[in-house]
């Protein structure tokens, strides 16, 4: 879809959305600094309120069942350096369910999973580096991912330099024989999470598409990051709707009016429109993302309070 039709779907104002546009160029430099990081997981959170839309409020009646409300931890990782169980039991306070693992904050699989066992969240995914998943890693971050009790092993990015349709194609063919492995040892497809360059246009085609194209969706399916989805130019809400039950897991991470992260629900992107086609999608996790918060905690409480009372 055009970045203009993007905007159509998501961007509450017309200002929001040439903001959006004009820092197009400009996210995918910041994608670049964060996937050199190897952290596994720089997204954010969000979602919109949905007024000035005019569709269909009468028809909202799906809502998102609490065990589908999750935190990526990237969100969180200025304080669980300091303080990883006491965190941990805040967000379950709030009332997440679940998280997606990033970073390990000097902690093993076994020594996290206790923990999240003794406050009552349970992990469904960890972010692990291309290299590891495409290489000799694979075997040992399948066996933590179940030491977590999670479903899925996720790539958060590929290396800048496979950013071209051979890179990607190499990519695909990578991902399809570790989301095998995987399937066979009992978890779930390998998943891939996007950033805002994965949409661009190279030599004539458009990458992600490579991706969805040319995975076996038996062995490969995708966290789809909305934010920088739409950030890219794509709409995830049709995203849902052509490429099916592919996307179990997703960053819920909003867009401020001067396209920076925004605490999910405080920004411009509508996220009652874009989860009406999310059950086509086969969404099951909705994982809050913040890249950037000034106060982690404030963040997950503003986020769930809007996720739990969302309907759409």
């Amino acid at each position: 879809m055009s970045v203009n039709g993007t905007r159509r779907a998501f961007l509450g104002t017309a200002a929001a959305g040439l903001a959006a546009v004009g820092l197009a160029s400009t996210a995918g430099t910041a994608h670049a600094a964060e996937s050199g990081r190897g952290h596994g997981g720089h997204h954010g959170h969000g979602h919109g309120h949905g007024h000035g839309h005019g569709h269909g409020h009468g028809r909202r009646k799906r809502k998102i069942p609490r065990s589908g409300i999750g935190m990526h931890l990237y969100t969180m990782r200025s304080i669980l350096e300091t303080d990883f169980e006491g965190t941990l039991e805040q967000l379950a306070d709030i009332g997440y369910a679940t998280v997606g693992v990033s970073g390990r904050f000097g902690r093993n699989a076994t020594q996290i999973r206790q923990v999240l066992d003794d406050v009552g969240l349970k992990a469904v995914l960890e972010h692990v580096g291309y290299g590891i998943v495409s290489g000799t890693g694979l075997q040992q971050a399948i066996a933590d991912v179940h030491t977590l009790g999670g479903e899925w092993v996720v790539v958060p990015s590929l290396p800048t330099e496979m950013h071209t349709p051979a890179g990607y194609r190499e990519a695909a063919a990578a991902m399809n024989r570790a989301g095998r492995v995987a399937v066979e040892s009992g978890l779930g497809p390998v998943l891939f999470h996007n950033h805002d360059a994965d949409h661009r246009v190279v030599e004539g085609e458009v990458l992600y598409d490579i991706l969805l194209n040319e995975t076996d969706p038996e062995y490969v399916g995708f966290e789809l990051d909305v934010y920088w989805g739409a950030k890219g130019g794509a709409d995830p809400r049709q995203l849902f709707v052509d490429e099916g039950p592919r996307f179990p897991a997703l960053h819920v991470k909003d867009m401020a009016p001067n396209g920076d992260f925004a605490d999910v629900g405080s920004g411009v992107l509508d996220f009652a429109e874009m989860f009406e086609t999310a059950h086509r999608g086969g969404v099951r996790q909705w994982l809050v993302e913040h890249d950037s918060p000034k106060d982690p905690i404030a963040t997950a409480r503003n986020s769930y309070r809007y996720l739990s009372r969302l309907r759409y």
